[in-house]
């Protein structure tokens, strides 16, 4: 039997992942890859949730939000740690919030602050909180196509059903809001982290285009840049809404014609059947089922728009691109999609979002707080009143937190510090009310329950089914962890 080296890390019956490793040697001598799966489903004991969460809406605040002005504020801390913004109680006993997210104030008692991540990477990177890689760079996470690379959540978790299900569904199951990641910035690069690395293209993301207009207009700042831009960030106008990216129908394509054209190239492809064999020409067919599926399907245009809800439903998420995509992200989580990932993207200048090395306060104040108030407080609101929120994990996160320390810049500013800080949780198994793990007195390092976004996503898999010990075939169909040794699932935020 062929071992590869790897760790003594025990799975929930005993099984160590050196044992898998094995089992997978052993596929390259006969062992089928639905074989290894139903190994790693034997692998689970299940547990405490797992599984409850039928499905699961992302929130990721790239750039980061600071810790101190958001759930772990510190009023006794000297003025340039704590700033100038005051802490408001919530409804939940001893949780204060800052005075900036009011809607948040009534409604934490629905969630779970975790207050105690922190990791070795104070880099941007949905490349490092949202994969299993265990050691990223600059220029990995500035270099998508990197084969160091690990797959996206989203994109695992669509493999994983996929398997289950035996091929592609009849509706997307891993959507992303509102646009591509990283294309709507200044400069050609594009950063990595929402991609389905060595799985295959057809396991990326399925991404919306945001249709609407910006309703104002801020100055952002960068180094030496002041530059007006109107972004929707900030607030969009109210005919504003999403489709499906590069699939909407020409006005001139009918659904008759579009049938028509599949079967002459269904006529094509017979004789090409050989070339199926070839990776590129199994992602294209697959592209070309969603494509077809997609272009066809109602129900997909019907939910991403969000016009078609009421004013008052609107405004309960706030007329930001931000709140009108969590809106779209439930409406497409009640339309059959299992996960659904909400952006909140550079706009316009690099270094921007969440990024607050530069007019710190200007920036929250106007930006960033009030929009993220609304549309964090509308989604498990409105979840909740529908009765979906029980069933649906809602998980608001960042790459890393922000310095303790006010930099002296205008405006003040944060940089990057990954030793503490902050996410938010809510539905799909997690507790209400409650808050988990702490930090010292000026929110720089962690003093209790400390816990890596590794663990994070370990949870995410298991309240969503997934052994988050298993292992995904490589390019070469060699197995590969989901997540780094030593990662576990956080118990402690289970209800």
């Amino acid at each position: 039997m062929l071992r590869i080296l790897g760790s003594e890390k025990r799975l929930c019956n005993g099984m160590t992942r050196r044992d898998l490793l094995e089992v997978g040697g052993a596929g390259l001598a006969g062992l089928s890859l639905p074989q290894l799966l139903q190994s790693q489903a034997r692998a689970s004991s299940g547990g405490d949730r797992f599984g409850q969460a039928k499905n699961c809406i992302v929130l990721f605040l790239y750039g980061s939000p600071s810790q101190l002005e958001t759930f772990d504020m510190k009023p006794e801390a000297p003025v340039e740690i704590r700033g100038t913004m005051q802490p408001i109680p919530s409804n939940v006993p001893g949780l204060d919030v800052c005075e900036y997210l009011p809607q948040m104030a009534g409604m934490m008692d629905k969630v779970t602050v975790l207050r105690s991540l922190h990791h070795d990477h104070p880099i941007h990177g949905v490349a490092w909180a949202m994969t299993g890689t265990a050691v990223i760079d600059v220029n990995m996470e500035l270099s998508p196509n990197d084969p160091k690379h690990q797959p996206y959540f989203g994109s695992v978790v669509e493999y994983y059903d996929r398997q289950k299900r035996g091929g592609l569904p009849s509706h997307p199951q891993n959507v992303a809001l509102p646009f591509p990641f990283s294309t709507q910035r200044t400069g050609e690069v594009h950063r990595a982290g929402p991609y389905a690395a060595y799985l295959g293209s057809t396991y990326n993301p399925l991404w919306t285009e945001f249709q609407g207009e910006a309703s104002r207009s801020v100055y952002k700042t960068l180094r030496d840049q002041n530059i007006e831009i109107f972004d929707p960030y900030v607030g969009c106008k109210p005919d504003s809404y999403f489709r499906m990216a590069s699939t909407a129908m020409p006005e001139a394509l009918t659904l008759d014609r579009l049938n028509r054209r599949r079967s002459l190239q269904q006529q094509l492809d017979v004789g090409r059947r050989d070339l199926q064999l070839l990776d590129k020409s199994r992602n294209l067919d697959g592209f070309q089922q969603m494509a077809y599926s997609l272009l066809a399907s109602r129900s997909v245009s019907e939910a991403l728009d969000v016009r078609r809800e009421t004013n008052e439903i609107r405004d309960l998420y706030g007329m930001s691109l931000f709140g009108q995509s969590c809106l779209a992200a439930r409406r497409m989580v009640e339309a059959g999609t299992r996960l659904v990932s909400v952006f909140w993207d550079e706009y316009g200048l690099a270094g921007d979002a969440w990024d607050t090395h530069w007019n710190h306060y200007p920036r929250m104040t106007d930006q960033l707080l009030p929009q993220f108030d609304k549309a964090f407080a509308g989604l498990v609101t409105d979840l909740d009143r529908r009765g979906l929120l029980d069933e649906t994990l809602v998980v608001c996160l960042s790459e890393h937190g922000r310095t303790p320390k006010l930099a002296n810049v205008k405006g003040s500013g944060r940089d990057h510090w990954a030793r503490a800080y902050s996410a938010v949780l809510a539905g799909g198994g997690i507790a209400r009310g409650k808050v988990v793990g702490a930090t010292d007195q000026i929110a720089s390092d962690v003093t209790s329950n400390p816990v890596s976004p590794k663990d994070v996503l370990a949870t995410m898999y298991h309240l969503l089914g997934i052994e988050p010990h298993g292992f995904m075939p490589d390019r070469t169909g060699r197995p590969q962890p989901m997540l780094p040794d030593g990662t576990r699932v956080l118990t402690e935020l289970f209800a």
